[in-house]
């Protein structure tokens, strides 16, 4: 059973492996605040009429987030390995730890827009009073008039009241707006409890060494920008001898020429070639030397997506 939790807590390295990542969350959460701002100002409008202001606050701020949730999720590499390795391999080889980290890579990063919209909504106030100004109970107000209900509180964000009643809606105003700022310190209480236990359990159940992991996340960084240039380049090279085998000629510039010149293409790469180097990739090593992608473990020549006699895994999901 120990043994068993040991290699389960394994799993718990999440989203912020590299310094890359926690600037790209940075930039993302930059961008929503800048889009909230924007929204808020074009956008925001405040219906202040009863029944249509709960719908219309809560739409100002869920909508939007589950929208760029959905867009976090949909840009995420990891879904897409995710969805490569259900199709071509399944998921037999993963543990339940293994399909819940993964899940939670995926949910942790896409969340950093969506919550950072939240925050910054819940901050500003003006969604949350537009939602709730009609349910403030008038016997909680002082000497409210009790010829007036919750039609003219839901007036309230709009400032279209009787002159009697300013005060009273200033009352509520700020009462609304404490509220709603208190739940968007929490929020970003609890965001910031998660990720520091998160980065504690990260490096306290890690199996490599700070170094490793450091030179590991250095190598999938350069493999995946020469992978990237490389395909840029070989895909181009491809299309002018195609081109050229249609027309008889093609028509390159002095850089293209030169690369068809310098990189003979011969052909593409068989279709089991592409599905071996894609999908999930959880940390290995074999015969004590570690591999440290698909592509690695593949030109290295080693079978199999699951721990063998030979090969030892670790358990450790890449970033």
């Amino acid at each position: 059973m120990a043994a068993l939790i040991a290699e389960n807590f394994r799993f718990l390295s999440l989203f912020f492996k590299s310094k890359d990542v926690m600037i790209f969350n940075g930039l993302v959460a930059l961008g929503t605040v800048g889009s909230e701002e924007l929204f808020s100002v074009m956008a925001f409008n405040c219906p202040c009429s009863p029944a249509r202001n709960y719908i219309y606050g809560l739409a100002a701020i869920g909508v939007p987030a589950l929208a760029l949730f959905l867009i976090s999720v949909i840009w995420n590499n990891h879904t897409w390995n995710l969805v490569a390795e259900c199709h071509k391999r399944g998921i037999k080889n993963f543990s339940a730890a293994a399909t819940f980290l993964l899940f939670g890579s995926i949910m942790g990063r896409a969340a950093v827009a969506p919550v950072t919209w939240s925050v910054i909504s819940l901050l500003r106030g003006e969604a949350y009073i537009c939602a709730l100004s009609e349910f403030v109970k008038p016997s909680s107000l002082d000497k409210f008039p009790a010829d007036y209900g919750a039609d003219v509180l839901a007036r309230f964000p709009c400032k279209d009241v009787p002159a009697n009643l300013t005060k009273f809606r200033d009352e509520v105003t700020r009462r609304l707006r404490y509220e709603s700022q208190l739940f968007g310190w929490l929020l970003i209480g609890i965001v910031a409890v998660l990720v520091f236990l998160t980065k504690c359990l990260k490096h306290c159940c890690s199996p490599l060494s700070y170094r490793q992991e450091a030179y590991w996340a250095q190598y999938r960084s350069n493999e995946d920008k020469l992978f990237r240039r490389t395909a840029e380049v070989h895909s181009r090279i491809l299309a002018a001898k195609n081109v050229k085998h249609f027309f008889g000629f093609v028509a390159l510039d002095k850089e293209e020429k030169e690369l068809v010149q310098e990189f003979p293409v011969e052909g593409v790469q068989p279709s089991p070639q592409w599905n071996a180097i894609t999908g999930v990739y959880i940390y290995r090593e074999n015969k004590g030397f570690p591999l440290y992608s698909r592509l690695h473990k593949w030109a290295k020549g080693v079978e199999g997506n699951g721990p063998s006699p030979e090969g030892h895994e670790m358990l450790f999901l890449a970033s």
